[in-house]
């Protein structure tokens, strides 16, 4: 089975390449420290900073295996060349909750980067879903546990 790809902006990937590295070079030396430390106070049958020191790389190796992954099976979103025509990832989108007459602004990313409190959604969640292929003009429904939601499209911009 083909894993599936995870879409990412150019800002998420230098995100994540960040994280990578910083857990690599520093915090993988730091733990090191850590357990050495631990190891000279004797006996590590009842050593609980040796614990706490092997159970930090645990998450630390866990963490460099998961982003290892998820970057190998990453694909770009090249955001100066998305199509403005129709929203698609990499976009800014802003619309209007027809209902309450009131104006949002997204960024439709893939999702792993989705973070509702930066305005990023994903473009699998049922409002990215909803949007991916409107124009301005459109008008989209998105179904939601609390009922359908209607929304209109005002416009599409690059997100930078």
């Amino acid at each position: 089975m083909e894993e599936k790809k995870n879409i990412l902006t150019y800002e998420g990937l230098r995100k994540y390449e960040d994280e990578l590295h910083n857990l690599k070079v520093v915090k993988r030396q730091e733990v090191a420290q850590k357990i050495k430390e631990a190891r000279e106070q004797g006996d590590l049958s009842e050593n609980a900073e040796y614990d706490a020191a092997k159970d930090e790389q645990r998450d630390i190796e866990a963490r460099i295996e998961e982003l290892e992954k998820l970057l190998k099976n990453a694909e770009v979103v090249v955001e100066d060349e998305v199509d403005l025509e129709k929203i698609n990832i990499g976009c800014r989108v802003r619309i209007l909750d027809m209902e309450y007459n009131e104006e949002m602004e997204y960024k439709i990313v893939g999702s792993t980067e989705a973070n509702s409190l930066k305005g990023k959604i994903s473009n699998e969640s049922p409002v990215g879903k909803a949007l991916i292929g409107a124009k301005v003009g459109d008008i989209v429904e998105v179904e939601t546990q609390a009922g359908t939601i209607t929304y209109k499209v005002l416009e599409i911009q690059r997100s930078n």
